[in-house]
Order: structure tokens, then C-alpha cells, then sequence
């Protein structure tokens, strides 16, 4: 399930998975799958009612962090019902009786609410404004009269409730209530939560929050209650909550009728280190068919994502974050989305690849699709990708999944090939990553849109190539093998992102690249080390904070690398490309050089190629300045 993102009247990005909570129950077996996601994502970030009131009293440094604890408390009181059920108010004569999918809750009190309550308006009083005093005061005008309306303690929320039948068995049974009922009641909208724009970003997400908390209750606060059913008439109304949806009501009846799921297959034992990897392919030594790289053109997604679009988007299960801290902990300050699909981004980087190479899709043998986002399945998007180019035949088209070593991955199959095809090969390289990240903010805070594409020809008689070296490994512990997922059902599908084993698989990568260079000497150059003669280092840019560090560990010289993460974000198996691309547009690379391009991600896959870099064979993008064009002559 994708979770598209969408351009608010104000030009601005808002991803309503954040705003409107929502669940895919179909991947939930019983109510212990969603008892895992609703403990991790809010009981242990919500303070209870005692939390609540103790914090109060203990005293909150700003109303800004006031503000959150409300919220959260709110949202701890409403966790099964914001994503499950939609209340009605019905009138005791309407009740619909006999149904499995109309439930009405029975309630116990909440005893201490006014103390609550009470509390909560007296800290508010004390406090400074964090933000905006105006805006915050109104966003606490709706969450305290929601708090003041909450009928039964937070903690109490169930996400099975009583049929109609089943609560009104006991005379007894406390139901919610409304003393009186106005079908006009106001209500905010999705349009006007979406459209919504406060001035302060840190402000924006609390106050969506605010919105949606008051038209999940579409009924004065103050005229709800909780009543005995013996003490209701037919006149009175109720109540009722029905599924959102049919997932909602399937699930539903499977934890009713105690369904459980099937338990996985046992895992092998944890393997042991094995034997050294395969050792490099220094290219000139082994191949025939020397390749030769003849464009590198990109399609960058087309909307910038800022730090501050994020912080503005805060589902309501993150903690605070400010644009600045995502940059320290990152190395970035925006990521690129796209309007565009996968495969449309890749099609755009291809044609502009075959221009730059002055080559004809006829003369294209092969195509390589390189993704770990790719949606499309049959047919596959290279062949999709050969005949929407006009390409009738090819030896083989292909897609290849290994993630953030995509480039070292699909340049070690491109190289093989044209030892048999001795014919060019469109290797296209791709990720839309916006729509799949849901609620996660590691991820959210990381990963970008885009696509690049190389045309990889033999090398003329007599001249050399442009791939020197290339190496992949896979495979590692467990944990660094499962320490990037998508789907992933335990997050509802969205791409997971486990920071420790990520950073550990980095560090065990990159110093294993460097014992193998350390001991590699440049083809026909006794003496020179490869790493020496390498003049820039493009690294898989995953999160530059990271790589960094863990560059630093492994010794590698921090001065020859190059990030372009900063304003692209992480784009997995496009990143290198595009780094190398962005590195020749801003005059980071003039003549040709060679590059080190080490590359680790998802599923333990990993790897590093060392190439040859000519400036010319970059494609500029539509308007885009060459720096540094006039002295190298390459065209733009």
C-alpha cells in the first residue's frame, strides 16, 4: 500500500498518512499484532491521566511541551478508535439491534477528570509561549475542551467493544451519551486539515492534531455523558461506533472469533564468518571487452522536501525534532520527491542517457532496471522501459534488486554482458521512495525520489576502458541482513530503518574495502595503490553523519569525498549516479578522474567499482549551468 504525498493551496507538501492516522488491517492477524504497533507508537510516548497530572504539577518548561502531552494523552484516550471506528449519534429507537458490526461502548467513569482538568488550565496559565502565543492558545482552546468531553480514562480504550445487543443487556451498562444533538455541528474537514498553515512549523502538526481530535467528536463537549441504559429513553441519543472499513470489520470478527496467526518457519542458527570473499575483478585484467561508460544522464525528483516540511509533518507519534537537529544527525537539509512514477522517472533518465550517448534505442542490447521501490512486477520495468523507448528486441532485459548497490551490482552484470553481446547496454537506475514511507520518521528524514541512467558500450580497439575494478558482496548477520525493510508489516508496510545494525554493517563493509585496496596496485602502474590513485571517493550516500564517521574508522581520506545528500536525500540505487553527475555539474570533477565508489545497504549487499570519470559524458539537465564548462568544453 503506498501512502502518497500531497500539495496543500499553500505550495506545500503534507503526507496525510501523518495527519490521518490509518492502519492496513489486513495485515493484522489478531489483536496482539495491533497491540504491538498501538504500545510502541503510543502507550510509551502518551502520558496516562496520573502522568498528566503529575507533570502539571511538576511543571513544564514551555506551553509548547504542555501542548504535546495534552495531545498525546488524547490521542492515548482515542489509539483504537482513530484508526478503527467512526461514532455516531443515533437515537435509542434507531439502535440498529442484531448487528455484529455496530458496537456501543460501556464506559466506567473517569473519577479524576476535573482534577485533571483543573490542573492542566492552571499550568497553561503559568507558562510562556514556546512558539506563537495566539496560535498556541488556540490549538489549547480545542484540545482542552476535548480533554474536559472525555467521558472514561484514557487508559480504559479497547480496541473490541460491546454489539448494541451485548451493551444493552445490562440495565445497568454505563453507554456514552449526548444530553442534546446538533447535526450541523462544525467540523473542520479534510480539505481544511490539509490546506491548514500555521506560521511556526514546529506548530503545524500539533494543530492538525487539534483538527482531527475534534471531528473524530462532531458534538458539543460539554453535552456528552455518561448515562445507565435503564435511565435512556427512545429519544435519547447514544453513541455507536462502526468500522471504518471493511479491513476494519474483518478484523474485527477475527479477534472475536480468536483467530491466530500461523507461526513462521524456525531460522537457522546465526552462521559463522566464512571464508575470505571473492577476490575483486580488476576489469583489464579479466575482460576482453573493455567498457566504456558514453553518458550518465539523471531524472531528480522535482519537489524539494525541506527539514522544515518534515518537522511540519510530525505524525503524531515522534517526538520532537527540530529542522537542525535532522541536518546534525543527517548531513542533510532536504530530500527530492516526485510527482512523477517510478517508472516515468526512469524512462525520463534513460531517453536523456541515449541523447547524451548519441545512440539510437535500436542499438540498445540490453536493459538493466535497478530498484529496491519498483511497485510493477510483469512485466518487468526494463522490458517496459525497452518498448516505451521503441527498443523491438533485446538479448536480455532485466530487473535487479540490491538496493544502495544497485550501480556496483547492475555495472558487474553490464560488464559480463558485453563480453558476449558486444553491444551497448542501458543500465537505468531508480527509487521512489515518498509514497512508502508512511509514518517512520528515520526514514521520512532520509530518503529521496529519483533515477539516473548510464549507456555502457565496449572501449574502441586498442583504448581503454572505463571500469577498472568492481566488487560485491552480500550476506552478514541477521540482523544487518533484516536492518532495512520494505514492506515491512510491523510498521503497517512502510519502509524501517534499524540505525545500529545499519551503522555496524557500514563499518564491517567499508573496512573490509579498504584491506582489499590497501593491497590492490593500479593496473600496469607497479607501486601506485588504487585507493591513492583515486582522486574522488562518491559513497553510496545513505546519511552522511554516518558514513562519515564510519568512514573515518576504516581510514579513508574524509578529503576526497563527496556528498550531494544534503539536497537529494538518500536515493538509494540512483544515488552514486547522481552524486557522480551532481560532483561534474558543480566543477567538483573538470577532466577525467578516477573514482572510488563504495556502496552498502539493504539486505547486507554491498560493494565498490572504481571508474574512470569523463566530464563529457554527463548530461546536463533541461537548464542546468555546467561549472567549470568553458575550460573542459564540455557541451551544455
Amino acid at each position: 500500500m503506498t501512502k502518497p504525498f500531497v500539495i496543500n493551496r499553500h505550495g506545500r507538501l503534507v503526507f496525510p498518512c501523518n495527519v490521518f492516522p490509518a492502519l492496513d488491517f489486513d495485515l493484522l492477524a489478531g489483536a496482539a499484532d495491533l497491540d504491538v504497533i498501538v504500545r510502541r507508537e503510543i502507550e510509551t510516548k502518551a502520558p496516562g491521566g496520573a502522568d498528566l497530572l503529575a507533570r502539571c504539577e511538576r511543571g513544564h518548561a514551555t506551553r509548547g511541551r504542555l501542548l504535546r502531552d495534552l495531545s498525546m494523552h488524547l490521542v492515548l484516550a482515542e489509539r483504537y478508535a482513530l484508526t478503527m471506528y467512526d461514532a455516531r449519534p443515533v437515537r435509542m429507537r434507531d439502535l440498529p439491534r442484531g448487528r455484529e458490526d455496530v458496537f456501543l461502548p460501556v464506559l466506567r467513569p473517569w473519577e479524576g477528570r476535573a482534577a485533571v482538568v483543573e490542573a492542566v488550565v492552571e499550568a497553561w496559565g503559568a507558562l510562556p509561549a514556546e512558539h506563537d502565543e495566539a496560535s498556541e492558545q488556540r490549538i489549547f482552546a480545542v484540545l482542552i475542551g476535548l480533554l474536559a468531553g472525555l467521558q472514561a480514562p484514557a487508559e480504559d480504550a479497547r480496541p473490541l467493544l460491546p454489539t448494541v445487543d451485548e451493551a444493552l443487556a445490562d440495565p445497568a451498562h454505563l453507554v456514552p451519551a449526548l444530553t442534546r444533538h446538533d447535526p450541523h455541528h462544525r467540523v473542520f474537514g479534510e480539505r481544511a486539515i490539509i490546506d491548514h498553515h500555521e506560521a511556526h512549523a514546529e506548530l503545524e502538526a500539533p494543530a492538525r492534531l487539534a483538527m482531527v481530535l475534534a471531528d473524530r467528536r462532531p458534538w458539543d463537549p460539554a453535552a456528552a455523558g455518561l448515562s445507565p441504559v435503564a435511565a435512556l429513553d427512545d429519544d435519547a441519543f447514544v453513541l455507536v461506533e462502526e468500522p471504518r472499513d471493511r479491513a476494519v470489520a474483518a478484523f474485527v470478527r477475527r479477534c472475536r472469533e480468536g483467530a491466530v496467526r500461523r507461526p513462521r518457519p524456525a531460522s537457522a542458527p546465526a552462521p559463522e564468518p566464512g571464508p575470505p570473499p571473492t577476490a575483486p575483478i580488476v576489469v583489464p585484467h579479466r575482460c576482453d571487452v573493455l567498457p566504456r561508460i558514453a553518458s550518465l544522464a539523471v531524472a531528480r525528483g522535482e519537489l524539494l522536501c525541506t527539514n522544515e516540511d518534515v518537522v511540519r509533518n510530525a505524525a503524531l507519534s515522534w517526538s520532537p525534532m527540530t529542522a537542525g537537529e535532522i541536518t546534525e544527525k543527517t548531513g542533510i537539509e532536504s530530500r527530492v520527491y516526485s510527482e512523477l512514477e517510478l517508472v516515468d522517472l526512469a524512462l525520463i533518465a534513460a531517453h536523456r542517457a541515449l541523447a547524451g550517448a548519441e545512440r539510437e534505442a535500436s542499438e540498445i542490447a540490453a536493459v538493466i532496471f535497478c530498484s529496491c521501490t519498483s511497485t510493477q512486477v510483469m512485466p518487468s520495468v526494463a522490458t517496459w522501459l525497452a518498448a516505451e523507448l521503441g527498443t523491438y528486441q533485446t538479448h536480455t532485459s532485466f530487473d535487479l534488486i540490491s538496493a544502495c548497490a544497485c550501480f556496483k551490482y547492475g555495472l558487474d552484470v553490464a560488464v559480463r554482458l558485453l563480453q558476449d553481446i558486444l553491444d551497448q547496454v542501458l543500465m537505468v537506475m531508480g527509487e521512489k521512495f515518498s509514497d512508502k514511507i508512511g509514518t517512520v520518521r528515520p526514514s521520512r528524514m532520509i530518503f529521496g525520489d529519483g533515477a539516473a541512467a548510464v549507456v555502457v558500450t565496449p572501449a574502441p580497439a586498442g583504448e581503454p576502458g572505463d571500469v577498472e575494478v568492481f566488487q560485491t558482496y552480500a550476506g552478514g548477520p541477521r540482523s544487518e541482513v533484516n536492518s532495512i525493510n520494505w514492506p515491512n508489516p510491523a510498521f503497517d508496510n512502510d519502509i524501517t530503518v534499524w540505525g545500529p545494525e545499519v551503522r555496524t554493517m557500514v563499518a564491517r563493509f567499508l573496512e573490509q574495502m579498504m584491506d582489499e585496496l590497501g593491497a590492490m596496485e593500479v593496473p600496469d602502474v607497479p607501486g601506485l595503490r588504487m585507493l591513492d590513485a583515486s582522486e574522488l571517493i562518491v559513497p553510496h550516500q545513505a546519511n552522511r553523519t554516518l558514513v562519515e564517521e564510519c568512514a573515518a574508522a576504516a581510514g579513508m581520506p574524509l578529503e576526497r569525498l563527496y556528498f550531494n545528500i544534503g539536497a537529494v536525500g538518500n536515493v538509494s540505487a540512483a544515488s552514486i549516479p547522481l552524486a557522480m553527475h551532481d560532483a561534474v555539474m558543480e566543477g567538483r570533477v573538470q577532466r577525467p578522474a578516477r573514482v572510488f565508489t563504495p556502496g552498502f545497504g539493504a539486505g547486507a549487499a554491498a560493494g565498490y567499482s572504481i571508474i574512470r570519470l569523463d566530464p563529457s559524458i554527463v548530461v546536463p539537465e533541461p537548464g542546468a549551468v555546467m561549472a567549470g564548462a568553458e575550460r573542459t568544453g564540455v557541451p551544455v
